[in-house]
């Protein structure tokens, strides 16, 4: 993606913001908004069913009472998972027709009080999706400035490919971590470098701070000795060995406590050393490169 540079490399995700987690007030999600802005952090990612379809309402309110520009932020948001939570569903189910797609935009644009999207993802793949009804959508949304960019979430490089008969995709936003290195291997991350696309990951930590398997013991073996070298914690090394990656991968942090966002863009300047980065690699897998 040759714009990418207009995202900040931590990304704030939005998920827990609301009642899916931290339940903030709108002075509290300005207030949040305001210290992300304030120490480098400009891009906000957001998906519809976030709060049960309510997080972008919230996160509008705090942003239209704020002085924040809109030129200063980026804003992403996804579309596609109809969840029987916050709607009359008798399934949940994925839904990417061209009118459906348009609707659920122009819904998003007008829950976070903006005229347009920075970037807008395809949630997760659909069986019944089809490229010729995506592109109908995103040419339309784009030909009217809703829009600046188009990307997927948790695609396949095949899916991808699919799409592209009728339409560029820009970006990508997997999960990708330490404990989860499929992107690394699947073809994801090389798709990416191939074809310019945004590499984004969710979940960046991983299981690290949550499972106390034999992968993090193997792991916390080798940051303790890291975390003395480098002057960091672990959340900052786990950072800084996803964000070493060719791809150049955007990290999405779920975090909205102001110390742990500030210690996740310092961990953006940490210059991991080549072996201490395969170290690393060695401990998820559990034995040496081959």
């Amino acid at each position: 993606m040759k714009n990418n540079k207009t995202f900040s490399r931590i990304i704030a995700g939005t998920m827990t913001w609301g009642s899916w987690g931290k339940k903030l007030s709108t002075k509290e999600m300005l207030e949040l908004m305001n210290y992300c802005v304030s120490i480098g952090i400009t891009s906000f990612d957001h998906a519809d069913i976030y709060g049960d379809y309510g997080n972008e309402e919230e996160f509008g309110k705090a942003f239209n009472s704020s002085a924040i520009s809109r030129e200063e932020i980026q804003i992403i948001s996804k579309c596609g998972i109809q969840m029987t939570n916050g709607r009359p569903n008798r399934v949940a189910h994925y839904q990417y027709d061209s009118e459906y797609i348009i609707w659920s935009c122009e819904r998003s644009l007008s829950m976070l009080q903006t005229e347009y999207l920075d970037l807008l993802l395809l949630h997760r793949p659909s069986p019944l999706m089809h490229p010729n009804e995506v592109a109908k959508a995103i040419q339309k949304l784009t030909k009217e400035g809703k829009i600046k960019s188009f990307g997927v979430s948790n695609f396949s490089p095949s899916q991808i490919a699919m799409l592209e008969k009728d339409i560029a995709v820009q970006a990508n936003q997997v999960e990708y971590s330490l404990t989860h290195l499929n992107p690394m291997y699947d073809g994801t991350f090389d798709d990416c470098i191939a074809n310019e696309r945004m590499a984004m990951a969710w979940s960046p930590l991983g299981s690290y701070f949550r499972e106390d398997g034999e992968v993090t013991k193997r792991i916390k073996k080798v940051m303790d000795e890291l975390v003395e070298k480098y002057q960091c914690n672990e959340s900052q090394l786990l950072l800084a060995f996803m964000m070493k990656h060719p791809a150049n991968i955007f990290a999405v942090v779920g975090t909205s406590q102001k110390a742990r966002l500030k210690e996740s863009l310092e961990a953006a300047s940490i210059a991991l050393e080549h072996q201490d980065w395969f170290h690393l690699l060695e401990a998820s897998h559990g034995h040496q490169v081959p």
